[in-house]
């Protein structure tokens, strides 16, 4: 860990250095990109109080590396194998895209922009299921500030560590019903056809509560904007006998 941990810091160090660089020289960016999010860092000295040092830089570099490419990554590869090996949900999200491709565009390869995934109701409820039995955080731990009683009547301390595993949690009955074990993106769709709001303390794969991701809703556009390519344009099969 500790190799792997100075690699990283080295590794952004440069991309600082060179962007400093770059800014020094008058070097934009494409305009059609628009600002990258360490330019707009670079260029203010302190924002909401935050000092834009290369301490803090790093930090917050890090931090969009892992929770905003691992997490969306990991959530994806399960959510395809998934639909893979579950042949008429696969059926249902073909159906779902097609209803919102105009019909003298037919049956062509696409992308499928942010305003057409936004209407796709069992896709964000597929996505949620996969998500609920493989979360891309698959266990957190907490540690309390002061002394306190949680609701099962057990003491902790700020000594001590609570883990939870969100993993178990998607698989209990007397949260999810008997039903936990199955892959059914229609446990997330209303009566009337929209989708079924679960509170974050039962759903925990964005955390829960005031520490709810903050990038929620953009990984939600992203992995539907991918997955809607991904299953509209190509067949994914597991290898047979490939170990799972």
């Amino acid at each position: 860990m500790s190799d792997a941990w100075a690699t990283l810091d080295h590794t952004i160090a440069k991309y600082i250095s060179k962007k400093r660089d770059e800014l020094r020289k008058g070097i934009k960016s494409n305009e059609e990109d628009g600002v990258d999010l360490l330019t707009s860092y670079l260029s203010e000295d302190e924002i909401m109080g935050l000092k834009c040092d290369d301490k803090f830089l790093r930090d917050t570099i890090l931090n969009f590396m892992i929770a905003g490419r691992d997490t969306t990554s990991s959530a994806l590869t399960w959510f395809l194998w998934l639909v893979s090996t579950h042949p008429v949900v696969e059926a249902k999200i073909r159906e779902e895209l097609e209803s919102v491709i105009p019909e003298q565009e037919g049956n062509k390869w696409r992308l499928f922009n942010i305003e057409e995934v936004s209407k796709l109701v069992y896709l964000h409820s597929a996505i949620c299921e996969s998500l609920r039995l493989y979360p891309s955080v698959p266990f957190q731990h907490k540690e309390p500030l002061n002394p306190d009683t949680l609701p099962s009547g057990h003491r902790v301390h700020p000594r001590m560590k609570v883990l939870f595993s969100l993993y178990a949690m998607g698989r209990m009955e007397f949260v999810w019903g008997e039903d936990c074990a199955e892959f059914k993106p229609e446990r997330w769709i209303s009566e009337r056809g929209t989708i079924k709001h679960e509170p974050s303390y039962k759903f925990l794969s964005f955390n829960a509560g005031p520490r709810t991701c903050l990038g929620k809703e953009v990984a939600f556009t992203q992995m539907k904007t991918v997955a809607a390519a991904i299953i509209h344009n190509y067949r994914v099969r597991v290898v047979e006998g490939h170990p799972g």
